[in-house]
């Protein structure tokens, strides 16, 4: 195809687009096919000062113990086989951040209403629970047609970049997914003024279609800033069916302190440093 520009970047210059103070999203949904790339250059970067809004998992949980994050909205944060984030938990428990915790329905009307430019959608979700009293900010309207009925008014969750991790992509920006399920992905890129999506392996256009069905097409060009091939850029969480999540060292990064992991596994400044850190890990464990 012709006329379409070549959006290819790396994770360092994905993160050297972003600015401290921007509200980011983040794709995937707790310790599944998360854009751990991204993050890890977001970490390597000075940005900090950061509101992010995620379906949570080790994502929130690296930046929160990097103190990137300034405000949290999320309906949970966790590693899955590991129910709570450790580091998510240490940062709530000392106040390091507020937090915006939405019912998971009521988070993902908010991305549609950004995503279709809405200031709110109108939900049921919420209602008679304790969102509406931690989340006092929140109002409810009221049907203007003959059955009166009142819903919770959830805000558009805007944001200034979105970062999301696929199988497979083109130079172009359009994105598909091979696993089970799209985790949103496409609307946390329409919900963001800029979104970057990083991507198991590079594929020419044409080879979309022969990977699979229509459907799974789920990011397409319009929507996307940049994109970074990055193998294994999902690690340590799952990104089916081109690995499963890697227990082990999950394990590992959920049990050791903050310092520590940090100084083995995210010091040495590449993500082909992180990845080696992590083989040579392995190498130890047999």
């Amino acid at each position: 195809m012709t006329g379409q520009s070549d959006k290819t970047m790396t994770a360092d210059e994905v993160a050297g687009r972003l600015r401290s103070g921007m509200t980011v999203g983040i794709g995937g949904w707790g310790s599944r096919r998360k854009p751990m790339a991204l993050v890890r250059a977001l970490l390597r970067s000075e940005v900090t000062d950061l509101t992010v809004v995620s379906y949570g998992g080790p994502d929130v949980g690296l930046l929160a113990a990097a103190g990137k994050i300034a405000k949290l909205v999320t309906p949970f944060v966790t590693l899955d086989s590991i129910p709570l984030e450790p580091h998510y938990r240490a940062a709530r428990e000392s106040g390091a951040f507020p937090l915006t915790e939405l019912d998971e329905a009521m988070f993902m009307w908010g991305l549609h209403a950004a995503a279709n430019r809405l200031p709110f959608l109108p939900v049921r979700a919420g209602l008679g629970s304790d969102v509406m009293r931690v989340n006092p900010e929140l109002r409810t309207v009221t049907s203007p047609y003959a059955d009166g009925e009142e819903f919770v008014a959830v805000p558009a969750l805007r944001m200034d970049a979105a970062l999301v991790h696929l199988n497979r992509a083109d130079r172009h920006g359009n994105a598909q997914y091979l696993g089970p399920d799209p985790y949103f992905d496409d609307l946390f890129c329409e919900a963001a003024d800029t979104a970057y999506v990083s991507c198991e392996q590079l594929v020419e256009t044409a080879e979309l279609s022969k990977a699979g069905p229509p459907q799974s097409l789920l990011v397409s060009r319009h929507s996307v800033t940049g994109v970074v091939e990055t193998p294994n850029g999902a690690h340590f969480t799952s990104c089916a069916p081109d690995y499963g999540r890697d227990e082990a060292f999950q394990k590992l990064y959920a049990a050791t302190p903050w310092p520590e992991f940090a100084g083995r596994f995210l010091s040495g400044g590449s993500e082909h440093a992180y990845q080696s850190a992590v083989q040579a890990w392995h190498e130890e464990q047999k």
